[in-house]
């Protein structure tokens, strides 16, 4: 998995946001704002990773286990599809 080109995670006065750039401009009208842990997964998805990865990251960054880490990946990565900015 892999974040589409054009997108960028800026932090602006303390919020994490994903804003689009160039031609994603005209796929993509608005911006997301992401949690520290939505960050920390965008930062990983940029270079390409697995689920398993991701979740295994997760686990040694914060203090959850692994059903939760698991849930957090699955439901960040939906929205991401959601919102047509990932890549398969």
């Amino acid at each position: 998995m892999k974040i589409k080109e054009d997108m960028m995670l800026r932090n602006i006065n303390g919020e994490w946001m994903v804003i689009p750039m160039g031609e994603r401009l005209m796929e993509f009208t608005g911006m997301l704002r992401l949690n520290e842990s939505g960050a920390f997964m965008w930062n990983y998805l940029q270079e390409g990773t697995t689920k398993e990865n991701l979740v295994e990251a997760l686990l040694l960054e914060y203090e959850v286990d692994e059903q939760t880490a698991t849930k957090a990946v699955d439901e960040f990565v939906e929205m991401l599809k959601t919102e047509n900015i990932l890549e398969q």
